[in-house]
């Protein structure tokens, strides 16, 4: 029987520091790749989810829901919600600055997200154990105080920089290449916690 990764961290886990060069605090996080769903500019029908660094490993992001992004009519589709989350959680990791893969995501439905809404995320990392990084959030509905719609947790695992650099293709090399501020973040010398 295999066993299933946990979200919720392990008794003696940490919060871990903000990393030194981390976004500053109000800064918004740069999108990794301009034609990613979740975060892209360029990404034609995209949630061009945008996320700032918020105080110590907590950060904002919201997006609105388009006809783009609904599931039954009228309503956002629940993977899309979920990749909201994941890309939100995601962005953490600027603020450790550690390369890493979702292992596990868990996204709880708790009203439903109409199109034209806001969706405003607020997430935060809740511990880390060597390369396991843990991660919350919640969305609220059209404001930053509205109602609780989503919820989320997810596992992340750090890995080496390699990962990315050996698997992208030639088009996002050249992306990050024209982007000082990607180039920060892309660093294949970050120190990895094996």
């Amino acid at each position: 029987m295999t066993r299933v990764a946990s979200t919720i961290p392990p008794e003696g886990a940490e919060i871990p520091g903000r990393h030194e060069k981390a976004p500053g605090e109000g800064t918004r996080i740069p999108s990794h790749f301009g034609h990613c769903f979740g975060c892209g500019d360029l990404h034609p029908t995209g949630l061009h989810l945008v996320a700032h660094a918020g105080q110590g490993t907590e950060l904002t992001a919201e997006f609105t829901v388009t006809e783009n992004h609904q599931g039954a009519p009228g309503l956002a589709h629940g993977g899309l919600l979920s990749l909201a989350f994941d890309e939100a959680l995601g962005k953490l990791m600027w603020l450790i600055r550690s390369p890493a893969v979702t292992a596990r995501l868990e996204t709880d439905f708790l009203k439903p997200v109409p199109i034209g809404s806001k969706l405003y995320i607020s997430a935060r990392i809740t511990g880390k154990v060597n390369r396991k990084v843990y991660t919350s959030a919640e969305g609220r509905l059209n404001s930053p105080d509205g109602a609780i719609a989503v919820k989320a947790a997810a596992l992340f695992v750090i890995v080496p920089m390699t990962h990315f650099l050996e698997n992208a293709p030639k088009e996002y090399l050249d992306y990050a290449t024209n982007r000082p501020e990607l180039l920060a973040f892309v660093d294949p010398d970050f120190e990895i916690n094996p």
